[in-house]
């Protein structure tokens, strides 16, 4: 099945302890080992991976294993929970609280595809550029000199569609705003490819953590929510 993704408003619930899902939520593969077949010889490929490159896609083969917390600021409340991924053997353990849930992407079930989701959310935002290039059947589509929604700076814009079948969220859209060096500086997530965003945030505070640049910080505009990665670690082979 194809690896499609998260709808963020979803998780925003768990903030006020809501720990519900979807229940159409569906089995997906890990997409360390899948590359965008579509992008080949397109106008987009190249604009694709280069900003992937930009956040170190060409190291991700090294890596072994990373370790994060997935923090969310909200209107004063706190969420936050840890990931230990071995991509390489596709091993998962999530700390929330006092819960710890272990599994394997290759062999999802029922209980552990609740868990899966929000993995795939929260790994979404640490390794967004990277999708570009793993996940498969997405529309893409280029502006030039686009004013960024909250900077106001003029910057290039990639905006990505994923079909409306198959995955967690079918039918989301992003429009990624990156800067001459191929860096993203903001975002807007369209829940099913609406016109008017759903959230838009900055992408700032890049930290590099062996040869993966990650963006710690994302912000919205009103300055009342806040979505950050802390306890970084990467484990690199070479």
């Amino acid at each position: 099945m194809k690896n499609w993704i998260f709808i963020v408003i979803l998780y925003l619930g768990m903030i006020s302890c809501n720990n519900s899902h979807k229940t159409s939520e569906i089995a997906i593969p890990d997409a360390t080992v899948v590359q965008n077949d579509s992008l080949k010889n397109s106008d987009t490929a190249k604009i694709a991976h280069q900003i992937a490159k930009a956040q170190g896609i060409q190291n991700w083969k090294a890596i072994s294993k990373i370790s994060f917390t997935f923090n969310v600021d909200r209107n004063g409340n706190h969420f936050e929970r840890s990931w230990i991924w071995k991509p390489k053997t596709h091993d998962i353990q999530m700390i929330s609280g006092k819960d710890t849930v272990s599994y394997n992407r290759s062999k999802l079930d029922t209980v552990t595809m609740k868990t899966d989701a929000a993995f795939i959310n929260d790994k979404y935002w640490l390794l967004a550029p990277f999708q570009l290039v793993w996940d498969k059947g997405m529309e893409f589509s280029i502006k030039e000199n686009q004013i960024a929604p909250i900077s106001k700076d003029t910057l290039e814009k990639l905006s990505i569609v994923y079909p409306d079948q198959g995955g967690y969220t079918p039918g989301d859209a992003y429009d990624l705003f990156y800067d001459k060096n191929f860096k993203i500086r903001e975002w807007t997530y369209r829940k099913g490819n609406t016109s008017e965003p759903s959230l838009t945030t900055t992408w700032e505070d890049y930290n590099n953590f062996d040869g993966i640049n990650i963006a710690l910080m994302h912000r919205n505009d009103a300055g009342d929510f806040k979505l950050y990665f802390t306890n970084i670690s990467v484990v690199n082979d070479l």
